[in-house]
């Protein structure tokens, strides 16, 4: 078959992953002895990353923002206690999966760094009676770029690793989010604190780097609540701005992969459009 992508839905799956790992360990090492870390903001960070990596799981409203038409909102559950897994629900027609999916809504899963997305099965080709269309995340970030994110990389304890040990973080008070009080953090991570990760970010030849441009820097932000977890989470990265909502930690439930019976993988597929 022919698949049709698009930014949108380039955009909101490569969202699903990025915003949660904007710094690697290498980078995390190389960046720590630089940091003060008897300085207020970076305990706070600290102790917001030891937290968030305890609890090893979410419940989440995540919102991608293109600035190229309405914005595509997921929600569910992102686990990262076992590696880094999300089982999420979108809206069909806002990333652009009508040609997959006559449900308003498509449910999207993330497993050992492969995307899951719950289709019609299709009357011919790799998704011929399938309920779920596989495709590798090496063919959104390249390959190299999707090492980078694998692992602990791809978890909030990494993003917030990214704040902990950036070089310029501001304290921008305190601000209520979602009913809660919080502390406003903001930074910006460029090409030198990414580590490995600036291969997923940088490289305007993956399908990634083409909606975003290729990013030389990511501004994040976010918003720490009473119990040292964080509340709202933001990435912008070129174009593309990411917020993730957390709702709920811990206690989720598992995130498995698809029987591998009722799967059609159209990771070359992609990879041949992406070239064209």
């Amino acid at each position: 078959m022919k698949l049709k992508y698009t930014a949108a839905w380039v955009g909101v799956t490569s969202a699903a992953m990025f915003v949660v790992s904007a710094c690697g360990a290498e980078s995390v090492k190389q960046a720590a002895d630089a940091v003060d870390k008897t300085d207020t903001v970076m305990a706070a960070l600290a102790r917001a990353t030891d937290r968030t990596e305890q609890v090893g799981s979410a419940e989440v409203k995540m919102t991608t923002d293109l600035g190229t038409g309405a914005p595509v909102t997921m929600e569910g559950t992102y686990s990262w206690g076992d590696g880094y897994a999300f089982d999420v629900e979108m809206d069909t027609a806002a990333a652009q999966m009508q040609q997959l999916q006559d449900a308003p809504t498509m449910r999207m899963l993330f497993v050992d760094g492969a995307y899951y997305y719950d289709v019609d099965p299709q009357a011919d080709g790799p998704l011929a009676g399938k309920e779920w269309m596989r495709i590798d995340g090496s063919a959104v970030f390249g390959k190299q770029g999707a090492q980078a994110l694998s692992g602990s990389n791809g978890s909030p304890s990494a993003s917030m690793k990214g704040l902990k040990y950036a070089k310029d973080v501001e304290d921008l008070g305190e601000e209520t989010v979602n009913g809660q009080s919080t502390t406003h953090y903001r930074a910006v991570i460029g090409q030198d604190q990414m580590g490995k990760l600036k291969d997923a970010y940088g490289d305007q030849n993956s399908l990634f780097g083409s909606v975003t441009g290729g990013a030389s820097s990511i501004t994040m932000e976010v918003w720490v609540g009473a119990k040292d977890l964080p509340v709202r989470l933001v990435q912008q990265v070129g174009a593309m701005k990411v917020t993730m909502d957390f709702e709920k930690f811990g206690k989720t439930a598992d995130v498995q992969a698809p029987p591998a019976a009722q799967t059609g993988d159209l990771t070359k597929v992609l990879e041949e459009a992406g070239k064209q």
